[in-house]
């Protein structure tokens, strides 16, 4: 599958989970691995994360600039206005990503639009932008990322132009249907044709940096486990791993 091959399909409920317990910081690692290294999206903050990872498919929504002759409050009587079709179409499950440019000087949705979100049970709204009413969003519980708070309508600055189509989201390119992936730190963009993969390493690294994080814990050094290098250590960890494995139901067997 390609980047924007099967955009809106639901994500597979095994690599979900998988992502859903894994950081974007081994994410990161993981993709790193991969050869992509422009994943993490740049200078956001999350509201209303409550605990939760993010995951789901993008669909996407971009804007350029405002113009005031065409940017007017009356701009959002017309039902065609991609920012209320975004809203109004961004499937279960996924996850709205704004392309705003970086610029937070005017919002880039507000609450109301995050609770219609909410509502049609998407997964989370992502901007390099700045949401208004980010107190509200924070009590909404939706997963929210933004810049920083902006209180001004958005006419002021965004003109929005088209939803599904390859955007720039805090200097990462998203294609619709890739899988975003957010937790207390930010957000990570993960190619769609490759998500279940990546999935699936993440998770098992997720595993052997826990026994690590272990190791540190009672007293060891890094070296020889971190990286597992020494083969004594590499034994300790296979007999801890096999042990463990019913507190991660989603681990690969060995």
């Amino acid at each position: 599958m390609t980047s924007t091959d099967n955009t809106t399909a639901a994500l597979d409920s095994v690599t979900g989970a998988r992502l859903m317990a894994v950081s974007t910081a081994t994410l990161t690692t993981v993709l790193f691995k991969r050869g992509l290294r422009n994943t993490f999206l740049q200078g956001l903050r999350p509201l209303g994360l409550h605990g939760k990872n993010m995951v789901g498919r993008a669909y996407t929504l971009r804007y350029i600039p405002a113009r005031e002759d065409l940017d007017g409050l009356n701009a959002f009587e017309d039902r065609s206005h991609p920012q209320r079709v975004a809203v109004e179409q961004c499937p279960e499950g996924h996850v709205l990503v704004i392309d705003s440019r970086g610029d937070a000087s005017a919002a880039s949705a507000g609450n109301l639009l995050v609770t219609r979100l909410q509502r049609r049970d998407c997964a989370g709204i992502v901007t390099d932008g700045g949401f208004r009413d980010s107190p509200e969003i924070e009590r909404i519980g939706l997963p929210a990322y933004h810049q920083r708070p902006s209180a001004p309508t958005n006419l002021i600055r965004h003109h929005a132009v088209d939803v599904q189509r390859p955007v720039a989201c805090g200097g990462v390119a998203v294609y619709p249907g890739d899988v975003m992936v957010g937790d207390a730190e930010g957000v990570v963009c993960i190619p769609a044709d490759i998500a279940e993969a990546v999935a699936v390493e993440a998770y098992d690294q997720t595993l052997y940096e826990d026994w690590v994080a272990t190791r540190i814990d009672g007293g060891d050094g890094l070296f020889g486990i971190y990286p597992l290098t020494d083969p004594e250590r590499a034994q300790q960890f296979a007999a801890w791993r096999e042990a463990q494995l019913p507190s991660y139901p989603h681990a690969t067997r060995r």
